[in-house]
């Protein structure tokens, strides 16, 4: 089945933005890909992709996708289920549990590119996430990836779309 064939939310705007940017030739990894809005545009744009959510039902949809390796895990939970692969790029989108960046980031191959984005401190004023827990404080992305990647974007704002929230997102290359 094609991945355009099943209708599903629009990819975030700085997921489409920067995607191109990841090389062609590898996989790339949808973390918390829930029903595959990201999967779908990299896929779209030629790339395989492992796409990992703990929601059976959401994942158990794109498992009739070509170029799609779907696996149901708690990424919370037990051991890092892709120790010693590495990705072309990878792709996270409101989510965040702060022992998986390390993990993120040593799973990227040279010239990969992160693409992550998702809500900061100052969201509780507009919603869910309020939780400091799934907060990014101020600057962290930018500090987790210092030293270790080139920062290509960085943004921590608010937005009105797809709701009003305050974000934190980056872009960022493994130097090869």
């Amino acid at each position: 089945m094609s991945s355009s064939a099943v209708h599903h939310a629009p990819a975030s705007t700085w997921v489409q933005r920067f995607a191109p940017l990841i090389p062609t030739g590898g996989t790339v990894l949808d973390v918390a890909c829930g029903s595959g809005r990201h999967t779908r545009l990299l896929l779209d744009l030629g790339h395989r992709v492992a796409a990992v959510d703990r929601d059976a039902e959401a994942i158990a949809s794109l498992s009739a996708w070509t170029g799609v390796e779907p696996l149901v895990a708690d990424l919370e939970q037990g051991r890092w289920p892709y120790s010693g692969r590495l990705f072309t790029g990878v792709v996270v989108t409101n989510y965040l549990h702060r022992p998986l960046l390390p993990l993120l980031l040593t799973s990227i191959a040279d010239d990969g590119v992160l693409i992550y984005e998702t809500f900061a401190r100052g969201n509780e004023r507009y919603g869910r996430p309020s939780n400091p827990q799934f907060l990014l404080e101020p600057g962290e992305l930018l500090r987790a990836v210092a030293g270790r990647m080139r920062v290509l974007a960085f943004e921590d704002l608010y937005v009105d779309e797809p709701k009003p929230a305050m974000v934190q997102r980056i872009c960022a290359v493994r130097p090869d």
